[in-house]
């Protein structure tokens, strides 16, 4: 019986029916015929409302409905949830939906209608983005079932407490994954870079074909053979590449609702996926007043779990970034020349020029490729129109702001560093790029 009573609910037409019987009571103190009218509709109404129980709950399964959850979901991405309801009643029911969705998403008001005709199935799906890591539990699945009356609903619960970890954007790597063997790779902003001079590995001698490239011909071979030989080359491979990752307080900065260092691990992991595609070793390191996690480089495809897991675990104590320690961390177990992606953000030229000499020391021994993120609010506010005073000093302080990351930029070109100066939804696709440009100019 409490279960039956937990289960059961008045939709909205009971009280819009009881509302017109209690103003027909009313006005029959003075209309004294709407009287028996007003009886007329509660016994009415009280025998369809029992009638309507009685078909509604004599199934007492009259549906099953699940919510497929996928294992993982990508974080800053659009992650599909489907739910499937099928119907077991011998008539066509018309249904509420409404799934209790984790707390992080601060969404209260999601309800899903439609209706299911006997013994189909309702397939429908909604879509969640998270913006950060971390475990994201469900509550109930609700469902509330009414009949073709809808005086009486019935409410049925599944799925309760399912638990879904959100990690770095895997669909974003598996999408750059994708590009990267297509043919079309301009439309999506990688760029096609021409190999600049003979940056590569030698291979072996094999025999001249029409097409090869007559400045690679091997004389002596060609004497010893009788025949045209040349040197055939492979791109260089098992280069040692970290993603290095600041994750002090000045990457907590939210763009997008997404905060840097977010997107910096969405970055390394799709880049990070590319360079393994390439052969080259690779590896991270993440720090902020000390060096918390470090993954030496390897070159093993199933590497890739190693850096999401290790990704996936990254917090941040609000702290400031110390380049110092981070250098002596680096001399000390990084012995190999290698190429250095630090993802960091400076927001003022005086911020770079104190950790300035810790990057020149890096970039002395290592390629140093130093990615930071353009203010794309800032922006916003610089191309605006200003109508006042105020709009227009604050559009100035944005313009200047602007320009010192122009400045960074130089400053660090000047002293040998490369540098990515990026929006932050553009870095995977930047630092992509910045990688071939590498690989082709034979920088490393």
């Amino acid at each position: 019986m409490i279960k039956f009573y937990k289960s059961l609910y008045l939709s909205n037409s009971v009280f819009y029916i009881l509302a017109i019987v209690s103003v027909l009571f009313l006005a029959s103190y003075w209309f004294h015929a709407l009287y028996p009218i007003a009886w007329l509709l509660v016994w009415g109404l009280l025998i369809v409302f029992l009638f309507d129980i009685v078909i509604l709950f004599n199934n007492q399964n009259g549906i099953e409905a699940n919510r497929l959850l996928p294992e993982k979901f990508s974080n800053s991405d659009f992650n599909a949830i489907p739910i499937r309801i099928k119907n077991k009643y011998a008539f066509t029911i018309y249904t509420e939906i409404i799934d209790e969705i984790p707390i992080q998403f601060q969404k209260r008001d999601f309800l899903k209608k439609g209706n299911i005709a006997p013994a189909s199935v309702l397939d429908f799906e909604y879509s969640l983005r998270p913006v950060e890591r971390g475990e994201y539990i469900f509550g109930h699945l609700h469902i509330y079932v009414m009949t073709r009356i809808r005086l009486v609903k019935k409410r049925y619960s599944f799925d309760k407490s399912a638990m879904v970890k959100v990690y770095p954007s895997f669909i974003q790597m598996k999408k750059y994954d994708f590009l990267a063997i297509d043919s079309k790779l301009t439309q999506f902003g990688l760029k096609k870079i021409r190999r600049i001079g003979h940056t590569m590995e030698f291979e072996q001698i094999k025999e001249y074909v029409t097409g090869d490239d007559v400045r690679i011909i091997n004389w002596k071979a060609t004497a010893k053979h009788g025949n045209l030989m040349i040197n055939q080359f492979q791109d260089q491979k098992s280069q040692p590449i970290y993603s290095i990752i600041d994750i002090s307080r000045t990457m907590k900065m939210p763009f997008n609702e997404v905060s840097l260092l977010d997107y910096a691990i969405n970055s390394t992991l799709a880049f990070s996926n590319i360079a393994l595609k390439k052969h080259d070793k690779v590896g991270m390191l993440t720090f902020s007043n000390t060096v918390s996690g470090f993954l030496p480089a390897s070159r093993k495809k199933t590497y890739i779990n190693n850096i999401s897991e290790t990704l996936y675990n990254i917090k941040t104590q609000f702290l400031d970034a110390d380049f110092g320690f981070l250098y002596a961390h680096t001399k000390r177990q990084i012995n190999q020349r290698s190429l250095l992606l630090l993802y960091t953000n400076f927001e003022h030229i005086s911020s770079l020029k104190r950790q300035l000499p810790y990057l020149q020391a890096l970039a002395k021994k290592h390629l140093l490729v130093v990615i930071f993120f353009e203010n794309t609010e800032l922006d916003q506010l610089i191309h605006q129109k200003t109508e006042d005073l105020q709009a227009i000093y604050d559009q100035t302080i944005a313009q200047q702001f602007s320009y010192d990351k122009k400045v960074m930029v130089k400053e660090l070109q000047k002293h040998g560093i490369q540098t990515v100066l990026t929006a932050p939804e553009d870095l995977t696709i930047n630092t992509i790029n910045k990688y071939l440009e590498i690989k082709a100019r034979g920088l490393l």
